[in-house]
């Protein structure tokens, strides 16, 4: 662990990234999911070697915060002494009751441990950036509509069989559908879409892809063994041909991937391929509940999930996951141990409740916790979600950055509050890096925003989304509401 990642890598154990609060690493389970015991070892090893903040990222990774160079070392020793094995190479994501949900239509993990291994054998992941990914999805409660990858898989029922829908560039809403196939197939199409992405470099992303290319992935029906698949990277010519019946007859790939989009929990989508919140109570087989709670903004003193592990384990909790949108879920649960464990919970400051504001507001730690931080974003935002529950809908984006960094979101937000030498920025539309339309002091960030929430309330067509009303105001006049005194 002698060297640091560069922003926009994956801070993993055995490269922490450096950010404004000291060293930051990402934890994967190999497993899936962690004991009780276990979460309660890492957060008292975040509480020893950290600055006590640990978080669940918007795709389910558990980050601890404020290591240095030499803590960082003796958390990973900790980290291998309590048994826990993370995952390395290119993301293959599973949802979070992936094989225990029985609402699902197929449990997705072989067929991600055969991707995996597959990509392995192709010596594909030092070839690939950090950021490319596939999302195999068995569907069930809590699906993966919301997640954005490369390749996405997801189960369907077809002529009494399970099959696999493949698609690329973005989220179950926007990405663009490949082809239908068996297992074996469906494989071997994801090696040969992430071959393709490889041969184009360490930058590159399924939507870097030409329209021949995907046609020559779509029009892919062989279930030959991957050693003797042909070479179909850009420069060695490619399978296949362009049918008359094309699903690409204009493609147009240029959605962005990962965290370069609006992350579909932070635009509140909830219709139209859509994910539920992974907050509540969740049943599984055997008369036995999931809890799934959430973590205001991603982010929790080590000792609140120490103390809601520790509460969780008396009442039998035998696995926590950690679910994209912030989340974890508590399994193996009767109904009357899950309720006592929500109100716990509750009164530990988690989300409980899918409805919270807190849930369409990103926001990063802010200062004093981060020296990057120009203003007191969690403060800010909690001021928001307190003042504005009425209008902080399933449509509007909001996002609170203590820097133009925007580490906690760097995509688009409807509105964005940046923090900088001239105090909180407002950016309309856009990230915490554009140029903001308007500036008031940080302490009082949290009233012209509820100016602009006000405007909203008052003028709001009979049926019009928030976000909608926002779009009618128009940027110039939402910057001039923000910044009136």
């Amino acid at each position: 662990m002698n060297a640091f990642s560069r922003r926009g890598a994956c801070p993993a154990l055995s490269a922490p990234m450096q950010t404004g609060d000291g060293l930051l690493v990402r934890l994967n389970p190999v497993a899936g999911g962690l004991t009780p015991k276990s979460l309660i070892g890492l957060g008292e090893s975040a509480l020893r070697h950290g600055n006590g903040i640990m978080e669940v990222t918007a795709r389910g990774s558990l980050q601890i915060r404020g290591l240095t160079a030499e803590s960082a070392r003796l958390l990973a020793a900790e980290v291998d002494a309590l048994g826990i094995a993370v995952r390395t190479g290119v993301p293959v994501e599973t949802g979070p009751l992936a094989g225990i949900d029985p609402q699902e239509v197929a449990d997705p993990r072989p067929l991600a441990e055969r991707i995996r291994a597959a990509v392995e054998e192709a010596g594909l992941t030092p070839r690939l950036g950090p950021k490319v990914s596939v999302v195999v999805d068995g569907g069930g409660q809590l699906a993966m509509d919301a997640v954005t990858a490369d390749v996405r898989l997801k189960a369907v029922r077809a002529d009494a069989a399970v099959h696999w829908s493949l698609s690329v560039v973005g989220d179950a809403r926007n990405a663009m559908p490949l082809a239908t196939a068996d297992e074996d197939a469906a494989r071997d199409i994801t090696v040969a879409a992430l071959r393709m992405v490889a041969e184009k470099g360490r930058e590159a992303h399924t939507r870097d892809l030409s329209e021949r290319q995907l046609n020559s992935l779509a029009s892919w029906h062989s279930v030959a063994p991957l050693s003797v698949l042909p070479d179909i990277s850009p420069s060695r010519g490619e399978i296949g041909s362009v049918d008359a019946g094309s699903p690409f007859p204009t493609l147009q790939i240029s959605e962005p991937i990962g965290d370069s989009v609006i992350s579909p929990e932070m635009s509140g989508r909830t219709e139209g391929g859509a994910s539920r919140k992974p907050i509540g109570l969740f049943p599984l087989a055997g008369d036995t509940f999931a809890l799934g709670i959430g973590l205001p903004y991603g982010s929790m003193p080590a000792q609140s999930l120490i103390e809601l592990a520790t509460q969780a384990a008396g009442l039998g909790t035998t696995e926590i996951r950690l679910s994209p949108g912030r989340a974890m879920l508590l399994l193996g649960l009767a109904p009357s141990a899950g309720t006592s464990l929500q109100a716990t919970a509750a009164a530990l400051g988690f989300v409980t409740d899918a409805a919270d504001p807190r849930t369409r507001i990103a926001a990063c730690p802010g200062t004093p916790a981060c020296a990057s931080g120009r203003i007191a974003t969690r403060a800010i935002a909690e001021t928001i979600a307190a003042q504005n529950s009425d209008l902080l809908d399933a449509s509007l984006s909001l996002h609170v950055s203590g820097c133009a960094k925007g580490c906690a979101h760097p995509g688009l937000a409807a509105l964005t509050l940046v923090g900088d030498e001239n105090g909180a920025g407002l950016v309309v539309g856009g990230t915490a890096k554009a140029l903001p339309a308007g500036y008031r002091p940080g302490y009082d960030a949290a009233r012209g925003i509820s100016g602009i929430l006000a405007a909203i309330r008052a003028q709001r067509h009979r049926g019009e989304t928030a976000a909608a009303c926002l779009t009618r105001l128009g940027a110039a006049g939402i910057a001039e509401i923000y910044r009136q005194e």
